[in-house]
Formats: structure tokens, C-alpha cells, sequence
């Protein structure tokens, strides 16, 4: 059977393109797909996630003929909106404007000019569309679900980001404010973590993806 495995950030870079057409098995899993990309991939990187048609997905999950599997290197950052664009933070707080809210917060996300001892020039983001988005859904309803909340709005830049330039803005309103707060933290600690979305540090020496956590 033949399946499509999509790739991003360090390894799109390795593979020198953004999607391979791979020949498995019959029956073969998620955990059979690596043996059959080391020799154009390498070593399988630490913190690794797959994704088979746009879910999260398992070792032991089996694959059929024309899926679409996304191997997923630790990720940084992401958005219920993705845009090429410039983000007005207060566009997106507008967004969460509710009768109901006694409290609204925000938090933004802005590059800055020096990271691990370097000086950055820019940013560059990648994100895996349309599974992005699904993954940002999920956040959003079981924030609604832990906390007495009114509205979420989250935009994330993709593509360059400039010195200053904001590359995510989180809004969220509630009845009350320790609501508010504690969603937006877990909002952007949760988009971090979970959604495909890759930033590289581009210095005045040198690149560098970075991924989950930072």
C-alpha cells in the first residue's frame, strides 16, 4: 500500500521536500513508517508525534493505502486563526467582547532581539494547516470546560516575523477574572505543546528550529 507522509520544519530540511510518497506493507502501523524513512531521514528525532489524516496517532495504529501521515517534530507555538499578516492585539481581544465577561485577558506573544546567548534577526514560522486548526479547537473546548469562560480568540503569525513584530495573541474573557487568567495561561502553555506549529531563530550566524516548550 502506498501512503503520503508530509513533513515540516528540520525534516522537511533533511528531505529537501515537504511531503513523501512511501510503499509499506499490507497491515503495516504508525510504528513501521520510521524503518522505511532512516536512510533519507536519519534518526528518528526525540519528542516525535505522528499524525495519521489529521489526528494524533499512536504506535500500534494501523495505516491503509492513501493515508495522509504527518510526522510531527516537537512543536512551538499555534492559533485558533493563522495569518500571514500583521495581528492587532486588540482586533483579537475585540473578538472576545461579551456582555456576560466581567474580565478580559490578553497575552501577546512579540520576537525578541536576543535568545540563547544570540542575536536574532527574525523569525520564521511553518505551521501544519488544517490539522492546526482542529488541534486549536480542541483547546478551546476543554478550556471551556474546566473554566466558567464567555469567548477564546487566538491569531498566530505564520511566515516571517520581524524584531517587535507580534507572532501571537491570546484573548480571553470570562465572568470573573481568575478565570480569565488562568485560561489564557493554559491557552498558550497548551497551544505550545500541542499544535503543529515550528518557529526557526534565524541569527546573524546560523539557524535553528526550535521546538516544544520554548
Amino acid at each position: 500500500m502506498l501512503v503520503t507522509v508530509r513533513l515540516f520544519a528540520g525534516l522537511r530540511e533533511r528531505a529537501g521536500t515537504d511531503a513523501l510518497e512511501v510503499e509499506l506493507s499490507e497491515g503495516a502501523g504508525v510504528d513501521d513508517l520510521w524503518p522505511a524513512l532512516r536512510e533519507r531521514l536519519g534518526e528518528r528525532p526525540e519528542g516525535l508525534l505522528v499524525a495519521v489524516n489529521r489526528r494524533y496517532a499512536g504506535p500500534d495504529t494501523r495505516l491503509s493505502n492513501r493515508d495522509e501521515v504527518a510526522l510531527i517534530p516537537p512543536v512551538s507555538g499555534g492559533a485558533f486563526r493563522l495569518t500571514t499578516e500583521p495581528i492587532d492585539p486588540s482586533a483579537v481581544a475585540a473578538e472576545v467582547a461579551d456582555e456576560r465577561a466581567g474580565a478580559t485577558a490578553t497575552f501577546a506573544g512579540t520576537t525578541r532581539v536576543e535568545s540563547r546567548g544570540r542575536t536574532v534577526l527574525y523569525l520564521d514560522y511553518e505551521a501544519y494547516a488544517g490539522m492546526a486548526e482542529d488541534v486549536m479547537a480542541e483547546i478551546a473546548a476543554e478550556l471551556e470546560a474546566r473554566y466558567d469562560l464567555s469567548r477564546i480568540a487566538v491569531t498566530h503569525r505564520i511566515g516571517r516575523v520581524a524584531i517587535g513584530e507580534t507572532s501571537v495573541v491570546v484573548a480571553v474573557s470570562a465572568p470573573h477574572r481568575h478565570d480569565a487568567l488562568a485560561a489564557c495561561r493554559d491557552a498558550i502553555d497548551a497551544l505550545k505543546e500541542r499544535v503543529p506549529l515550528w518557529k526557526k531563530e534565524v541569527y546573524e550566524r546560523g539557524e535553528e528550529w526550535i521546538g516544544r516548550g520554548s
